[in-house]
């Protein structure tokens, strides 16, 4: 398996938050504005039950790599 492009898809039931391992930069800003739910150091890293739908949508936004994206579930 290649682990240079890695897609993992993490969902709340209302989101679901798209990781594109390939486009990640490690800037780290997911973890330093919502630490409870972007938690590198655990399996699984992203944690979508601690913080809400809208918290969770600002932080992604401000990836500056695009390696966070998020989609609305129907």
């Amino acid at each position: 398996m290649d682990k240079t492009n890695i897609n993992k898809e993490y969902t709340n039931g209302e989101i679901t938050i798209v990781w594109q391992s390939s486009k990640c930069i490690h800037s780290a800003n997911c973890v330093k504005h919502l630490s409870s739910v972007f938690q590198p150091q655990q399996h699984p890293w992203i944690n979508m039950e601690n913080a809400t739908t809208e918290q969770i949508i600002a932080t992604v936004t401000k990836c500056p790599s695009g390696a966070l994206s998020v989609k609305k579930n129907k």
